[in-house]
């Protein structure tokens, strides 16, 4: 069987969209994405604070403010797994796929186990995660994304905590002056994880890939109604013109 590389963004837009991820992965077709150059400067900024400790291998104090019992993760592999060109990949050659990422981070708790984290960055006048998880399903892909991690490393051969977090970074808006410098609120966000929905997704993925039909569109897909719209739209002025 052919082996295919499945990355966890890839994953992540076949359940959002099917028809999305076949044109994008099967076909080479897909929208031009823009680069949230602001939010990787943060990350990289985030990633240097965290490699401090790393290096010194003490907690961070925001695992001290937290009651996180870890440090962060020292391991030769780290700078690759999280470079987005190269990542943390395992192979399944009995479904035949690659699949895996780049991770924002890894800490090591006390026994031995590995967490997963990821890092954040927005702006709003008022932060309510609970709220926003339970209204925007972006935010449930976020808690997606670090289980798909957390399946990725138990397949690489560690143990993995189902304890995860994320580091939200909310950027101050209203400010008296900006003085050339955004400050930020930190959220730590714990979250209770489960990754048994990750090994059939990834398998449903691979599947859509070897289909010769083409899903249908998603009524929740941004891309697929905003094409659809626009070609009623087209159809319709073509119509008017013609009569």
């Amino acid at each position: 069987m052919e082996i295919k590389k499945l990355s966890r963004f890839a994953v992540e837009t076949s359940l959002n969209c099917e028809r999305c991820f076949v044109l994008q992965y099967k076909y080479k077709i897909s929208m031009p994405m823009l680069p949230f150059t602001l939010n990787i400067a943060c990350d990289g900024l985030v990633k240097n604070e965290f490699d401090y400790y790393r290096k010194k291998q003490e907690p961070h104090p925001i695992f001290i403010k937290h009651g996180i019992e870890a440090v962060p993760f020292d391991h030769p592999e780290m700078d690759n797994w999280r470079h987005n060109f190269k990542g943390a990949y395992f192979v399944d050659e009995e479904n035949g796929f690659k699949a895996g990422g780049a991770v924002d981070d890894l800490w090591l708790k006390n026994d031995g186990s590995l967490i997963v984290a990821d890092t954040k960055t927005t702006a709003k006048n008022i932060f309510n995660w609970d709220e926003t998880f339970e209204k925007y399903d972006y935010a449930r892909g976020y808690q997606r994304q670090l289980e798909f991690y957390q399946y990725t490393y138990r397949q690489l051969g560690f143990e993995v905590s189902d304890e995860a977090y994320i580091l939200y970074y909310n950027g101050r808006k209203n400010e008296d002056f900006f003085n050339q410098q955004l400050t930020f609120d930190l959220h730590v966000i714990k979250l209770d994880c489960d990754a048994a929905w990750v090994k059939p997704a990834i398998i449903h993925a691979r599947s859509l890939l070897d289909s010769d039909s083409l899903p249908e569109p998603s009524n929740t897909c941004d891309k697929c109604c905003y094409l659809k719209k626009r070609w009623q739209l087209s159809k319709k002025l073509s119509q008017e013109v013609s009569a």
